[in-house]
């Protein structure tokens, strides 16, 4: 932040400004990928998504006003996932997840014999 002497205005340097100038551009490309790497997520499953850029200030070295402030750039994405598919299962009487119904009975099926004999109508 920076005073004018002359008009007491305060001039501020845009966020915007210092992301796309970090580490020469780096940040702004890493940035932008993970981004549409979130708009390509949030598409294709259909849920939201959200990611969050945090800007690290550290203070100066051995606490010397002139000396320089460490400046870092974290983002984290939450992008959506697909839903997993679920399959159904019971439990069994010993608390195992079995696919068939325990309560159910068994039904013991038997292929039916054939035969090419045809009964005229």
């Amino acid at each position: 932040m920076t005073v004018q002497p002359d008009t007491g205005e305060i001039q501020q340097a845009p966020v915007a400004a210092f992301l796309a100038r970090h580490l020469n551009g780096r940040t702004d490309e890493e940035l932008s990928t993970e981004f549409h790497t979130l708009l390509d997520a949030v598409r294709a499953h259909g849920k939201k998504g959200s990611m969050t850029i945090t800007i690290v200030v550290d203070p100066p070295a051995n606490g010397v006003e002139s000396a320089p402030m460490p400046i870092g750039i974290e983002s984290a994405v939450k992008a959506p996932k697909p839903t997993p598919v679920k399959s159904l299962y019971f439990l069994d009487n010993d608390g195992m997840p079995v696919r068939e119904d325990p309560r159910q009975t068994q039904l013991d099926f038997r292929t039916a014999p054939t035969t090419t004999d045809y009964k005229d109508a």
